[in-house]
């Protein structure tokens, strides 16, 4: 069954006095428990199509269906509120809050789902305990490495046990030994606990760990592959 269904979906912007055509009649459907990588050269219109999917951003024309919802008919404060409900977010930049630690980082998404105080922090402890940093609680982002503080974004993207997760370039900033760290931990959480994971990539690390690959060149999908991974 799919989750997400992207049905003749077209984005154009028109910041300039040329119309930049981002994406042009874009097809996809992606179940629940996929590993699905989204790959295509810089300016392909890769992470317009990941902000579309995370309704970070609405298309120009077409419809955007996560499982029976239409994102376009929801009014920009359902939309924030279905995204804190439904879909979690892992960026390049880690996007941790500088002020909190690891443990209030992990707990910021369910304190604005207003998860009670004591239930709220004894999973963050578990979220941390789970991706590998549980040691690591009462860290602030710039007491941690880079790798360690992607492990606690995954842990905060997983708080709000979303429907699935999206992850873009979420290696571009980590070395090789956290890049194959993390990538382990999000292959490990989809294979335990089905979690779907949608990652915009150029990252070849993440490609060869993908089990679909699709990729997206002029606001087009080129191909579409299964991996036997």
């Amino acid at each position: 069954m799919s989750i997400i269904e992207i049905k003749n979906v077209f984005k154009t912007y028109n910041e300039t006095s040329v119309p930049v055509h981002a994406l042009n009649g874009i097809n996809l459907k992606i179940g629940k428990g996929e590993f699905t990588a989204i790959v295509g050269p810089s300016g392909s219109g890769k992470t317009t199509l990941l902000n579309i999917i995370g309704g970070l951003d609405l298309p120009s024309k077409g419809d955007v269906f996560i499982e029976d919802v239409n994102l376009k008919n929801l009014s920009s404060r359902q939309l924030i509120d279905f995204r804190l409900h439904n879909i979690g977010f892992v960026f390049q930049a880690y996007n941790l809050i500088p002020v909190l630690t690891a443990l209030e980082n992990t707990e910021f998404i369910m304190e604005l789902q207003q998860v009670p105080k004591k239930e709220r922090e004894q999973k963050a402890i578990r979220l941390l305990e789970t991706v590998g940093i549980g040691d690591k609680k009462d860290h602030k982002p710039g007491q941690l490495s880079g790798g360690q503080q992607q492990r606690v974004a995954v842990a905060r993207a997983l708080a709000s046990q979303p429907k699935y997760i999206i992850a873009d370039e979420p290696t571009a900033n980590l070395d090789s030994k956290a890049t194959e760290e993390l990538l382990d931990l999000m292959r490990n959480m989809n294979k335990q606990y089905h979690t779907t994971f949608i990652f915009a990539t150029h990252d070849q690390r993440v490609m060869d760990r993908a089990r679909r690959i699709v990729t997206i060149d002029d606001g087009k999908i080129i191909s579409d592959e299964q991996t036997e991974k």
